[in-house]
């Protein structure tokens, strides 16, 4: 321990600054700044000099004057709702391990019910963040264009589904080509009577799955295949539909597959399938899911589902962010179908 620090160890101060830093390492103020910055030009040896002076201090810098300092923050304000899905933790967790490999942090903010979503919105936009990203079922075009109005932050980017507000960036996956695909699948393995299990229908940020579903199904069989659709994408409400829509008929008149919106549904139907109508899957009533959350590939449902591609999305979206334009950055990815046994 250096003579500085023995006469510093037994009074540090309360707030140690970049200055005490310096002192310690034998420094300049400005070669501590640099040495916090991740592609900034300073040697390893007076880096770690700097980074041993600032462990022993206990110092770390301020990421807020920092971020006055310059037009960027690095912040990112991220707004979620509907965590009945399991998929969006998935999405979370991509989105957070992009942002941070990258030296982005983020915001995280559980928007309520749509009476949440503007009022999340612009607390977000106070926060001095960057960009503010959208992932759910809430935002709305009222929503989004009080948004836009009232914002302070420079994009706002809804993930994982599409909108044609043109004031938003939409990353998502492809979701007529996926659908595409999910259909030609069912059609080759020879289902004749599909019933389609959608989520809440919103007007805006939404998604294309069921009537690129029911538009395919009826242009290259010329039948309209029935549907049905819960408030949300919640395990327990599609269980709950599932027995109502089914519990009643004969045999017979019962679909050969249910083409589920994702994989929350999905696992709903599943549990409804065997535990309260008494069927098996695929023997009876056969499921398709979309997304590949962790719980599709358990022994317990073995899903047929699409899987997003998450990480290229998130990677997609940090891109964004770091891009000095703000138009004609809407972005649509294509996954895979996995096949397992419940279809």
């Amino acid at each position: 321990m250096t003579e500085w620090h023995r006469l510093k160890k037994d009074a540090l101060p309360a707030n140690v600054t970049a200055d005490d830093v310096a002192a310690a390492a034998n420094v300049s103020r400005w070669t501590v700044n640099r040495a916090f910055k991740k592609d900034a030009s300073i040697s390893p040896k007076t880096r770690e000099k700097v980074m041993q002076a600032a462990n022993e201090l206990g110092y770390l810098p301020d990421l807020r004057a920092a971020a006055l300092a310059s037009d960027r923050s690095h912040l990112v304000a991220l707004l979620v709702d509907d965590f009945a899905n399991p998929h969006k933790l998935v999405m979370l967790e991509r989105l957070t391990r992009a942002l941070r490999s990258r030296g982005w942090d983020t915001l995280l903010v559980n928007t309520l019910n749509r009476d949440d979503a503007a009022p999340a919105i612009a607390n977000a936009s106070q926060r001095r963040v960057d960009a503010t990203i959208l992932i759910g079922i809430q935002f709305d075009d009222e929503v989004l264009r009080a948004a836009h109005t009232a914002r302070r932050f420079k994009k706002l980017i809804i993930f994982a589904r599409t909108s044609e507000n043109p004031d938003t960036i939409s990353i998502a996956v492809d979701d007529e080509a996926a659908t595409s695909e999910i259909t030609q699948y069912v059609m080759e393995r020879g289902y004749e009577r599909p019933l389609y299990l959608a989520g809440p229908r919103t007007v805006s940020a939404h998604l294309k799955r069921k009537e690129t579903f029911l538009a395919l199904w009826q242009k290259h069989l010329n039948t309209t295949p029935e549907s049905v659709s819960v408030p949300a994408y919640d395990a327990n409400l599609a269980a709950d539909a599932v027995t109502i829509t089914l519990s009643e008929r004969p045999k017979a008149e019962l679909p050969d597959i249910i083409v589920c919106e994702n994989d929350a549904l999905a696992l709903g139907t599943i549990d409804a399938i065997r535990h309260r109508l008494g069927l098996r899957v695929p023997n009876d009533i056969a499921v398709i899911g979309f997304d590949d959350v962790p719980q599709a590939e358990s022994p317990n449902y073995r899903l047929t589902t699409y899987r997003q591609p998450l990480t290229d999305m998130a990677n997609y979206l940090v891109d964004v962010l770091e891009n000095v334009e703000t138009s004609d950055l809407d972005r649509t990815f294509c996954g895979r179908l996995v096949v397992r046994d419940s279809a």
